[in-house]
């Protein structure tokens, strides 16, 4: 995922990628030391502190030319661009992940100053732009220009009071979810029973002051199955979002006006026309990938609702409506597969627990990561720098506050390439892992490119990679790398167990991955208007999920801002196309290494064939449509959703089986 692309290839991206997890679920904090030298990042943070008096910073400030508009002229004007941008955003890198690192109100005031110094030179450079709209251009010229004239996701008006602004609001945004923090009663058992590490029935020495964050209230969401419990930490955990609604409203005033400078009907107009058609066919290519899934989900919502049915009666999960959303295991019931206990099938052999099989091999963060880097040398690529074991943030420190969702970092556009997440010896983790490292192969592919097309084919591919090779860890992997012994492979009537464990998170991922952006689509064009935010938020949710809150929400709830995405401001229309790419990518992989087997079976660990098409592919990076990047790959032009159906195909009939008495929908 991309967190803010303030320059560069498809919206003058490039500065910084902040590429998070695909499953958006943010990471809980791990009380294990973090190895980073102080005085790198006091270097950091005195180059941040100086950089805005530079010549850079001046660069920002600079009257468009009056050069005539010619093609040679165009040429020169690219040129500039590329050069400031490559300048600027390992600059602006430096001071992001300094921040996200050091959450603290120095840090906070120099992102906002490097924001501020990218929304001006992204209107700068947008606003320069225009003056070749009308002149033919080669193909390649085109395609930087158009990239530069859609500006960033979030453009500001041509005027330095609206940059500073909008900076600041997105600051604060993103600093107000990553210090959030609840109230909880310290001497209630249920949440000593959870939340006391040391076993030992003092709370207080996990939560000296009666508050918990995000991580600790996702281990409750994930661990309890106390309604009334659920119900307290997942609204406690809303209580952190109100304070950011005002502060919203403003900034989609500012990137509208912005957009519309830039000749867009407003910012969702400018997000959706970045994928190389017009943003009304776009819109309309999303709703035909949903329906496309949508029959598998409505029979897995059917399904589950009924078994938490059993679990907890009627009068919490009635079976002819929606489903509250805090019971699901998820604090944004966005994935399901902390319940899969409640709902496994009642028939279809053992899977393999992957926590138990790290923790029994001695596994620790950073072995994770390097099992995750065997994968892709195994495919032919080359092993990630020194740079990265060095600079990386692999575990969470515990004497600062950080921002704890993982994400995966490319600082100067070419080798130093990092990771940045709270690693925990799980299942989980170790898929997300593989996830991060796919971005940063991902992004040295491309590295050769120029810094305009120095991006995913489109946002949807950068998500789908590491998801593609983490569809690969099937037994048979995880025998090859000595984590389970070959006699302890399950048989094939375990299919059913490991694939209903994947659906419960992929599966049940694919409404939330639409409507996020749904929303958002609406708040930029007024359907929604501030006092409405939140009503639209449950609106859609029910809509595309079938789910609603506990209880009645406050009339000044911002439920929105409860997930990382909307005050962090990521577009998140990218995880939806990435759940259809990432089996689209599976199975066109899959076929090139010749298996022949069920696709949820199929692994290309090992396959140099696969890797070398498969770099081709990333090596393209945004330098064709994405389309062209598909075909490279797929063989094919279309996104398609076939392979998703093809790969849980085992689910799905039971799904209908199990369902077939029951009244489904909501």
């Amino acid at each position: 995922m991309t967190k803010s692309k303030l320059l560069g290839a498809t919206a003058l991206t490039a500065a910084m990628l902040f590429l998070s997890a695909c499953s958006g679920a943010e990471k809980a904090p791990v009380e294990t030391p973090v190895e980073t030298t102080q005085s790198e990042v006091e270097t950091l943070v005195t180059e941040a502190a100086t950089r805005p008096g530079s010549e850079l910073m001046a660069a920002s400030q600079q009257s468009p030319s009056n050069t005539a508009v010619t093609v040679q002229s165009a040429k020169e004007f690219l040129e500039a661009a590329e050069t400031e941008i490559e300048e600027f955003s390992k600059y602006a890198a430096q001071t992001a992940w300094v921040k996200a690192n050091f959450i603290t109100q120095d840090t906070n005031a120099l992102e906002a100053r490097m924001a501020e110094a990218g929304a001006k030179m992204s209107t700068r450079l947008s606003n320069q732009a225009k003056r070749f709209n009308g002149l033919s251009l080669p193909t390649d010229m085109r395609r930087k220009m158009d990239g530069l004239l859609r500006g960033s996701n979030f453009p500001a008006p041509d005027s330095a009071s609206a940059a500073k602004e909008l900076a600041e609001i997105m600051t604060r945004l993103d600093s107000a979810y990553g210090t959030g923090k609840f109230p909880i009663d310290v001497k209630d058992e249920r949440f000593i029973s959870i939340l006391d590490q040391n076993n030992d029935g003092n709370l207080n020495d996990e939560v000296p002051e009666g508050t918990i964050h995000l991580g600790q209230a996702s281990d409750i969401i994930a661990k309890s199955d106390d309604p009334d419990l659920l119900q307290e930490v997942w609204e406690g955990w809303r209580t952190v979002a109100p304070q950011m609604q005002d502060d919203y409203a403003k900034m989609v005033k500012i990137i509208n006006e912005g957009s519309n400078e830039l000749g867009f009907k407003d910012a969702g107009d400018l997000w959706r026309g970045g994928y190389d058609m017009d943003a009304d066919a776009f819109a309309e290519e999303a709703d035909r990938l949903w329906g496309q899934v949508k029959p598998l989900y409505d029979e897995l919502h059917c399904y589950v609702r009924a078994e938490l049915n059993t679990k907890y009666g009627d009068e919490v999960v009635p079976l002819d409506g929606p489903m509250r959303a805090d019971l699901l295991g998820n604090m944004w019931g966005q994935s399901w597969g902390n319940i899969y206990e409640d709902v496994k099938p009642k028939t279809g052999g053992q899977g393999v627990d992957v926590t138990k099989l790290l923790e029994a091999k001695g596994y620790d963060a950073k072995k994770m990561v390097e099992t995750g880097e065997t994968f892709f040398t195994s495919l032919g690529f080359a092993p990630l720098p020194e740079t990265f074991w060095e600079r990386s943030l692999i575990t969470k420190p515990k004497d600062r506050e950080v921002v704890c969702h993982a994400s995966a970092w490319n600082l100067d556009n070419e080798e130093d390439i990092r990771i940045k997440m709270c690693t925990k010896v799980n299942g989980e983790d170790f898929s997300t892992v593989h996830h991060e490292l796919g971005h940063n192969f991902y992004q040295r592919a491309y590295k050769d490119q120029p810094v305009f097309f120095k991006d995913g084919a489109n946002d949807g591919f950068h998500e789908a990679i590491g998801d593609m090779i983490a569809l690969s860890i099937t037994p048979e992997y995880l025998v090859k790398i000595g984590l389970l012994d070959a006699e302890d492979v399950p048989g094939e009537d375990a299919d059913l167990a490991l694939l209903m464990r994947q659906a419960m998170d992929k599966v049940a991922f694919l409404p939330f991955g639409l409507m996020v952006d749904q929303w958002r689509w609406n708040v930029f064009n007024g359907t929604y208007a501030p006092s409405e935010y939140n009503a639209g938020w449950w609106e859609l949710r029910e809509k595309y999920q079938g789910l609603k809150p506990p209880a009645d929400r406050p009339t000044d709830a911002f439920d929105p801002g409860a997930k990382y995405h909307i005050p962090g401001n990521t577009p998140y229309m990218r995880y939806f196309l990435a759940h259809i790419l990432q089996f689209q990518f599976h199975k066109a992989a899959c076929d090139q290494a010749g298996f022949e087997g069920p696709l949820h079976r199929c692994s290309v660990y090992g396959n140099k064939d696969v890797g070398e098409k498969f770099n081709a592919m990333m090596e393209m990076g945004s330098s064709k449509p994405w389309p062209d990047a598909l075909e490279a790959f797929t063989g094919t032009r279309e996104m398609d959703g076939s392979a998703i159906l093809e790969y849980f195909e085992p689910v799905m009939t039971y799904l209908q089986e199990e369902n077939k008495e029951r009244n489904c929908g909501w």
